[in-house]
C-alpha cells in the first residue's frame, strides 16, 4: 500500500485562559480576535476527529485511513478502546487553568463509556519570566488535609509548583492533581480522554455565561493519588552525534517522547520500523518519496504535527535548517517500558 506522511487541520478551541501566542511562536493561523488556549492537533474522540490537510488523503478523517490503512499504519501499535491511542495539543496559558485531575483507572472502569484513563506529558514550548506549573501534591499532604484546604478555599498551599523554563518536560500520570500555570505554552502529549474533574479554578467567572466554571470536587478527590509515590517515566538518556543529538524525556506505559535535533542541510533515510509522530518545534524540512505512487513530497515546519506510517518506505529527509522535534512513538501491546531508553 503506497502509504505517505500526514499533516492535519487544527482544531482551536477558545479558552478563557488562553491567548494568541499559538500564532507567534508556532505559526497558527488563529480566527481573528479570538482567544484560543488549545490548539488539537491529532484526536480521534467521539465529537472530535482529525482531518488531513492537503496531500492524497486530504480531507479524509483519520478514523477512514486507520479503516484503510490499518497496519500499514498502526504496524502492532494497540488502540485505546477502538481509538488512535494519542491526543496531541498545543496550550497557550495566559492565566492558570484549573486545578484538575484526570480518571484514574478505578474512576474509569466505573464510570464507563468515554471515562478514559488520561496520562499526558507537557513539554515547555515557551515560558515567561515566573512562569511554572503545578503538579501533585506538596510533602505531606494527605487526603484529610487536602479536604480541609478544598473547603476553605487554600488548594494552592497543598500543591507541588515547579518553576519552568523552554525545553523543559514533565509526565503527570492520571492520578497527578496539577495545573498548567500563567505564561506557559507547551506541547501536550496524552492518551485519548477529554475528561477533567476540577477541584478548584480560582473564583473565575466565565465572561460567556456570566457565572463561575463547574467544580467536579467529589469526583476529583476520589482520583487524587494520595500515596506520595514519585511519578515515575522521566528518567533520561541522550545519545548525540555530529549530525543529530536525540533524548529521551518520558517513558511510560502509553507513549515514548524524544526531543531530536537535526542539523541544517542534512539529507538522510527515515529508518523507522513502526509509527511515529513528529511534533515540530523548530526550522523546517522537507520528507521526500520518489518512488511513490504520487511521487509527493511533504514539507514541514514549527508547529506541524506529522504522523509517519509504519509502513513508510523509502522515504528521505532533507532539513532546510536547524530543526527540532519530539518524537512520539506508541508502545506495542504487551511491550514494559524500559526507563533506562
Amino acid at each position: 500500500m503506497d502509504v505517505h506522511p500526514l499533516l492535519f487541520q487544527p482544531i482551536f478551541k477558545p479558552k478563557i485562559w488562553g491567548g494568541r501566542r499559538l500564532s507567534t511562536l508556532l505559526n497558527k493561523s488563529l480566527p481573528d480576535g479570538a482567544i484560543i488556549g488549545e490548539s488539537w492537533e491529532l484526536v480521534d474522540l467521539e465529537d472530535e476527529r482529525s482531518i488531513v490537510r492537503g496531500g492524497p488523503a486530504g480531507g479524509r478523517p483519520i478514523t477512514q485511513l486507520m479503516s484503510e490503512w490499518g497496519e500499514h499504519l498502526l504496524d502492532g501499535v494497540p488502540l485505546c478502546d477502538g481509538r488512535f491511542p494519542l491526543l496531541i495539543k498545543f496550550l497557550d496559558a495566559t492565566q492558570t487553568l484549573s486545578v484538575q485531575v484526570h480518571p484514574d483507572a478505578a474512576m474509569a472502569a466505573r464510570l464507563g463509556g468515554s471515562v478514559r484513563v488520561k496520562h499526558e506529558a507537557w513539554y515547555v514550548i515557551d515560558a515567561q519570566p515566573g512562569g511554572f506549573i503545578y503538579r501533585g501534591l506538596a510533602p505531606g499532604v494527605d487526603r484529610h488535609r487536602f479536604e480541609q484546604a478544598v473547603a476553605e478555599g487554600r488548594v494552592e498551599e497543598c500543591l507541588h509548583r515547579i518553576d519552568v523554563r523552554k525545553g523543559d518536560c514533565y509526565y503527570l500520570p492520571s492520578g497527578t492533581v496539577h495545573a498548567l500555570g500563567a505564561g506557559v505554552v507547551v506541547a501536550e502529549v496524552q492518551t485519548p480522554s477529554d475528561v477533567t474533574y476540577r477541584v478548584d479554578d480560582f473564583n473565575r467567572v466565565d465572561p460567556g455565561t456570566g457565572r463561575r466554571r463547574e467544580l467536579h470536587i467529589e469526583q476529583a478527590i476520589e482520583c487524587i493519588d494520595f500515596s506520595g509515590t514519585p511519578s515515575a517515566g522521566e528518567q533520561r538518556a541522550h545519545v548525540a552525534s555530529v549530525w543529530t543529538a536525540v533524548t529521551r524525556l518520558v517513558t511510560c506505559e502509553s507513549f515514548h517522547i524524544e526531543r531530536v535535533r537535526m542539523v541544517e542541510e542534512l539529507d538522510m533515510p527515515i529508518p523507522y520500523g513502526g509509527m511515529v509522530v513528529w511534533i515540530v518545534l523548530e526550522g523546517n524540512g522537507q520528507i521526500e518519496m520518489p518512488k511513490s505512487d504520487h511521487g509527493g513530497t511533504t514539507a514541514f515546519s514549527a508547529g506541524d504535527v506529522v504522523l509517519l506510517p509504519a509502513a513508510l518506505r523509502d522515504a528521505s529527509l532533507h532539513t532546510e535548517t536547524e530543526c527540532v522535534w519530539l518524537e512520539i512513538t506508541v508502545p506495542e501491546a504487551g511491550h514494559s517500558p524500559d526507563p533506562s531508553g
